[in-house]
């Protein structure tokens, strides 16, 4: 989990049994039902540092859910307050479903054995753009699907920091999900199933439903390592990969999305925490602790954009034996975006703790300095045209001070999110018709 404690269903296999106890997780089986009897659980979705995550049936307007329920510390309540306070905001303020963003349908509080959790209604969206990167074997989305996706994200950050005051803090590719799923039979709306409307035979005995969704879970994936091990042996016979980039089908995917999870959400002139975002994503004001606002949201943006059309997270920092993770995180920074201004490098409350009077860093000196463009070319295999565009749109969003970074509105208008998808195709008609015999 992210060192923001997330809030948002987490990608781990499994939660763990031992945070179910007082102040901890509800414990949920498949059938139980919730206020009054309105909500029926499914299946789990998902789960986090704060809550699980259920797909859950309403049994008054016949739809199915998502159903979020906080643990019960008075900490996580705390924090279940002050979400549905932003979520209806966001929900309030976009009638017409247009702005990206999760909708909050209901909230009620649940009396367990483990204490009262507040639980919130969310309308019941499909898989999180991290599940897409991992269906693509982290290769990389087609351009015009990244292109697609960002002008979502775009427009959810555009209404967050235009019309509403809000900063995000914690945007990544879990937080953002497809508004269907990415195989139709794991959507209830689309596969033939109906809901379950009572409990499972034995679910009742001691946990059992619980206990059972955890050895199956165990065991699938145990199936998964399996897969994953063959196909990594085939793949190394002969010192060939047997797949390509195109082998995917993204046919029938719904590339629609929204942001999700505002736990962690903060009005700018209530800034909530000094150390916000998952580590990854953090921008380097964040690091030096020298303020933050709605840009701080765009250089997280701009690291998910990377990550969606190379497969591959931008930064990804890790402590070495005289130097710590944030101090190779500022490292990795450089190497592709240059050297750090000296003011902002010296600027921050933290400062200090990395870097000298002259603006470099204490422990690491060796910097190996790849431009972006080159860097998409050499690696990831881009065209030089498609490497230069996609370069000209992230590195002005990736500027080291923050108020010179562009806002979501100004990126919305720029040419690269505007380009049309048949260009490429257009591009290669030209370069073939310049190879025809004259």
């Amino acid at each position: 989990m992210s060192s923001s404690s997330s809030s948002s269903g987490s990608e781990e296999e499994d939660e763990g049994m031992d945070s179910y106890r007082k102040g901890g997780y509800h414990a949920v089986r498949v059938g139980d039902t919730f206020s009054g009897g309105r909500y029926i659980a499914q299946r789990k979705l998902g789960w986090g540092q704060f809550s699980t995550v259920w797909l859950a049936y309403d049994s008054l307007t016949s739809k199915y859910v998502a159903l979020k329920i906080q643990k019960s510390a008075p900490e996580f309540a705390e924090s279940a307050i002050h979400e549905i306070e932003v979520v209806s905001v966001l929900t309030k303020n976009d009638p017409d479903n247009k702005k990206c963003v999760i909708r909050l349908l209901n909230h009620f509080k649940h009396t367990g054995p483990n204490g009262q959790h507040f639980c919130m209604v969310f309308e019941f969206l499909g898989d999180s753009i991290l599940q897409l990167i991992k269906y693509n074997r982290y290769k990389g989305l087609p351009l015009n699907r990244v292109r697609a996706i960002c002008r979502c994200i775009l427009t959810t950050l555009d209404y967050l920091h235009t019309q509403l005051g809000i900063i995000h803090t914690d945007l990544k590719p879990e937080n953002i999900l497809l508004v269907s799923t990415i195989n139709p039979s794991n959507d209830p709306n689309r596969s033939k199933k109906g809901p379950i409307l009572s409990k499972p035979d034995g679910s009742m005995n001691n946990g059992g439903g619980f206990v059972v969704n955890a050895i199956e879970k165990r065991l699938k994936q145990r199936a998964r390592q399996a897969v994953a091990r063959i196909s990594a042996r085939r793949a190394s016979l002969g010192g060939f990969r047997p797949v390509t980039k195109g082998d995917r089908c993204f046919d029938g995917i719904d590339f629609r999305c929204k942001v999700v999870d505002f736990g962690n959400a903060c009005w700018a002139n209530r800034p909530n925490a000094e150390e916000i975002q998952t580590r990854q994503y953090r921008a380097p004001e964040v690091i030096l602790q020298s303020g933050y606002t709605y840009s701080a949201d765009m250089w997280s943006f701009a690291c998910t954009a990377f990550e969606l059309a190379t497969g591959e997270m931008m930064f990804a920092p890790k402590p070495g034996q005289s130097y710590s993770e944030d101090e190779d995180h500022l490292a990795l920074m450089m190497e592709i975006l240059g050297k750090i201004p000296r003011k902002i490098a010296i600027g921050g409350l933290r400062s200090k703790d990395y870097f000298d009077r002259y603006g470099d860093l204490k422990r690491i000196r060796r910097l190996k300095h790849v431009p972006l463009a080159r860097l998409l070319i050499d690696k990831f295999k881009f065209s030089v045209n498609d490497a230069r565009d996609f370069a000209d749109f992230l590195i002005p969003i990736l500027d080291f001070a923050p108020e010179k970074r562009p806002t979501a509105e100004q990126c919305l208008q720029h040419p690269w999110l505007n380009k049309s998808s048949e260009s490429s195709v257009q591009k290669l008609d030209s370069e073939m018709s310049k190879l025809q015999i004259k």
